[in-house]
């Protein structure tokens, strides 16, 4: 059987295929009447007649479809800013394709044969606005999110109050008296991660001992990093603090392996909120990052810029949870 078209619909309603457009368009009311529009709707329905949207398209110059790159599914992070994309898109009758970067955070590869025939935007997470040229050019508008707001290239930007977050889990370290810390850090090149280092290390000042060690965004990555860095008793950390819950978790385990309690051998904090942090044990002390926000808001801002209107918003606040993993210091 053939799809049925609009001059099906027309010819088995008795009326012209303007007047099926005008009906099914939704731009009747004043132009026909109450009950040939419904006649029209009822017979589209009974013939199973769908709209080709396809040639809509083609005749808009928009496929209403963005597209949201992100470095990996396997963080639930980005599963949650797609879900709060997809919930605004689809208010507005847009679609999001969903496509993970097959190098992580490196340079994303054009999914599509002609991507700017494909789309109307890119929202792209933490990664650099220069790593998706091959997929908008300099045509498509592209959103960034979490990512340096001073960098060119994208219309609009979407960023966590990631200092702030950094703020509040070293105001409550230092209550609890810790003054050793160590920064368990991600070794993935990205401003995220880079505006948590700078703002650990302007907030702690000249009482406080900071050590910086690198790691692989992986639990096995963190725990042989924190094995080798808290091997030697001299000069111990008493808090780790971690780009993420996935060091964390790594960091807990390395502690374990070494004989030491947390927290009240050394106190562990993340970064994130992921489930992650209330399935270990102890429970995470970590800053919670509303990604499906991020995510909302992100495609909100790209149907801001496709209409023309200039889009400007804070940073989303972040919150500290405060769970089992931090204590007082250790007496010394």
């Amino acid at each position: 059987m053939t799809r049925p078209t609009s001059r099906d619909v027309a010819t088995a309603a008795g009326v012209s295929q303007a007047t099926v457009s005008l009906v099914l368009g939704g731009k009747w009311p004043g132009r026909v009447s109450e009950r040939t529009a419904s006649h029209v709707r009822e017979t589209a329905t009974r013939l199973g007649y769908r709209p080709n949207l396809a040639a809509r398209n083609l005749r808009l110059g928009s496929t209403r479809t963005a597209l949201l790159v992100v470095p990996a599914l396997t963080n639930e992070f980005f599963a949650r800013v797609y879900t709060g994309a997809a919930r605004v898109a689809a208010e507005h009758g847009f679609g999001v394709v969903l496509y993970p970067s097959p190098d992580g955070t490196g340079p994303a590869r054009d999914p599509f044969a002609s991507a700017r025939a494909a789309l109307d935007g890119v929202i792209a997470s933490s990664m650099a606005a220069h790593a998706l040229q091959a997929i908008g050019g300099d045509t498509l508008p592209l959103v960034m999110l979490d990512s340096d707001p001073a960098a060119a290239g994208s219309a609009a930007h979407v960023n966590l109050a990631m200092a702030d977050g950094m703020r509040q889990v070293t105001e409550h370290l230092l209550a609890l008296g810790h003054r050793r810390f160590l920064h368990l850090a991600s070794a993935v090149d990205s401003w995220t991660f880079h505006a948590r280092a700078e703002a650990l290390s302007t907030l702690l000042g000249p009482d406080t001992e900071l050590r910086t060690v690198r790691s692989p965004l992986t639990p096995d990555g963190a725990r042989t990093a924190m094995q080798a860095a808290l091997a030697a008793p001299q000069g111990r950390p008493t808090a780790i603090v971690c780009d993420d819950d996935i060091l964390a978790a790594g960091a807990c385990k390395a502690a374990r392996r070494l004989g030491l309690r947390v927290p009240e051998d050394l106190s562990v904090t993340g970064f994130d909120d992921l489930a992650l942090a209330t399935a270990v044990e102890p429970e995470l002390t970590t800053v919670h990052l509303p990604a499906e926000r991020v995510g909302e808001q992100g495609m909100a801002a790209l149907l801001a810029v496709l209409e023309g209107t200039p889009w400007t918003a804070p940073d989303i606040p972040v919150t500290l949870v405060v769970r089992d993993s931090t204590g007082p210091a250790p007496t010394p």
